[in-house]
C-alpha cells in the first residue's frame, strides 16, 4: 500500500502592468537588462515556473531553472512542456534583446527536438537563445537547453513576427 502526501505550491508575482507599461518606452536589450538585475519585475511565468535571465547581450539570452518535482509528467521525467516554455523564452527573449524601443514581436513558429529527459531535482538547465536573422517583419533564432556541464536535452528554433 502506497501513501499518498499531498504537496502544495504557493506562487506570487507583483503586477506585471508597470513592467509592461515601460516595454514601450525601452529597448529590448535594456527592458530584459532591467529584468535581469531586479529593477523591473520579472514576468508571471517566470515566477510560476522559476525562471531567470542568467546572461543577457544583443542578439542573446540565458535563461536559467530548476525543474522541481511539480514539473514531472507521468513517467516521472521532467515535462516536455516546461522545456519548451524554456526554450520559447530563450528565442523570442533573444530576439527581443535585438529590437528598439516600441518594437514588439510575436512568435509565429516554434519547433522544439528533444535529446534527453531530465528528472526533476536534477541540475540546473540553461536554455540559450540566439538570433540568427532579424529582418523588417520577421525574424529566426535557435537555441539549446543544457546543463551546466554542457549535456545537451533539446534544441529549438523559432520565427517571430516583428510587430512595428
Amino acid at each position: 500500500m502506497t501513501t499518498n502526501k499531498e504537496r502544495q505550491l504557493v506562487v506570487t508575482w507583483p503586477d506585471p502592468a508597470p513592467a509592461a507599461e515601460k516595454v514601450r518606452s525601452m529597448s529590448g536589450l535594456a527592458y530584459l537588462t532591467a529584468m535581469m538585475n531586479g529593477e523591473l519585475p520579472a514576468a508571471p511565468i517566470a515566477h510560476l515556473l522559476g525562471l531567470r535571465i542568467a546572461a543577457i547581450e544583443t542578439g542573446r539570452i540565458v535563461i536559467a531553472g530548476s525543474p522541481g518535482e511539480q514539473h514531472q509528467n507521468p513517467i516521472g521525467t521532467v515535462h516536455g512542456g516546461y522545456l519548451s516554455t524554456m526554450l520559447d523564452s530563450a528565442v523570442g527573449c533573444a530576439v527581443h534583446t535585438a529590437l528598439e524601443a516600441g518594437v514588439g514581436y510575436s512568435t509565429v513558429s516554434l519547433q522544439v527536438s528533444f535529446v534527453r529527459a531530465p528528472r526533476a531535482g536534477g541540475p540546473e538547465l540553461l536554455a540559450e537563445g540566439r538570433v540568427v536573422h532579424l529582418g523588417k517583419r520577421h525574424a529566426t533564432a535557435d537555441g539549446t537547453l543544457r546543463d551546466a556541464e554542457g549535456t545537451l536535452y533539446a534544441h529549438a528554433t523559432t520565427t517571430c513576427l516583428i510587430l512595428r
